[in-house]
């Protein structure tokens, strides 16, 4: 069976992502696909083992070069500038994806009848209103904080019975 290259959802559409206008829009669109194909590329076992290889060819050529200067600046170097950049697509792609995450949990909260509304919102909050909200909401949930000693204490029984 062939794979339809439409999806069909079960509701309409909210909207419509319109062609990228500006120089800008063009900029981010292409980013956010090179971000996202850099990192599956980076992210898998291949890459990996690629990595070990070229450290394991760097290590061996120590005594050709008699460890210079110059055979550790080439490895310094080089993993500076792949350090650099990964830095910002993986904060690029952590971004995306935890909007994307934000924005799921928003749509089912506001389809959820009694749950409140106002939760799909919560990611614009400070650090310490989220942390207030989150004691506010352990309250009234009846849940005493964790306390690492005991659930590990809790774990660990649960384990052996």
């Amino acid at each position: 069976m062939a794979k339809s290259k439409s999806k069909k959802s079960s509701g309409a559409a909210i909207f419509s992502m319109p062609a990228p206008s500006s120089f800008s829009d063009r900029v981010d669109t292409w980013f956010t696909e090179f971000a996202h194909h850099t990192s599956r590329f980076a992210g898998s076992p291949w890459i990996f083992v690629f990595a070990v290889l070229v450290i394991a060819v760097w290590a061996i050529s120590g005594p050709i070069f008699n460890y210079s200067d110059t055979w550790q600046l080439v490895i310094n170097t080089g993993t500076t500038i792949i350090t650099f950049l990964m830095v910002f697509l993986i904060q690029n792609t952590q971004n995306r994806d935890a909007l994307a995450v934000q924005v799921k949990l928003s749509e089912l909260i506001i389809k959820m009848h009694g749950a409140r509304n106002d939760f799909a919102q919560i990611e614009d909050l400070t650090d310490k209103e989220l942390e207030l909200l989150h004691d506010v909401i352990r309250e009234r949930a009846g849940c005493e904080p964790i306390e690492p000693a005991k659930l590990a204490k809790k774990v660990r029984k649960k384990g052996r019975g």
